[in-house]
């Protein structure tokens, strides 16, 4: 995504969003694999999950393996939600993560985005 562009995402409360998943992120960098470290992770990856996913449920009540297409993500859900991500954790999905498996379930994107962070690919 281009340098200069806006975000696609006017909505206040996504921006508010943005700062509660970078913190989370940087707790769960410092915080390494163990336990419950990921919990920041998790919670921005659902909070860009309920404000881009367009599911058919809440996203707060899903177990991070349960399946999300069954959950409602559509195709065009996947595009909001993987721009949301990109945002939430300034990170960029190279081609190869640009499948239905990235997107499966909250696990699924955690260990991508984790992948992201620490290595610059997954």
């Amino acid at each position: 995504m281009p340098q200069d562009a806006s975000p696609p995402y006017a909505n206040q409360s996504f921006q508010g969003s943005l700062s509660a998943g970078a913190a989370g992120l940087q707790a769960s960098a410092a915080g390494g694999a163990a336990g419950g470290t990921d919990d920041g992770m998790v919670a921005g990856i659902r909070s860009v999950l309920a404000e881009c996913g367009g599911l058919a449920v809440d996203a707060g009540t899903l177990a991070i393996d349960d399946d999300l297409y069954s959950a409602g993500l559509t195709s065009h859900g996947c595009v909001g939600l993987m721009l949301g991500l990109e945002e939430e954790f300034d990170v960029e999905f190279p081609e190869k993560l640009l499948n239905r498996r990235t997107f499966e379930s909250i696990a699924a994107i955690r260990d991508a985005v984790r992948g992201l962070v620490d290595g610059g690919a997954a």
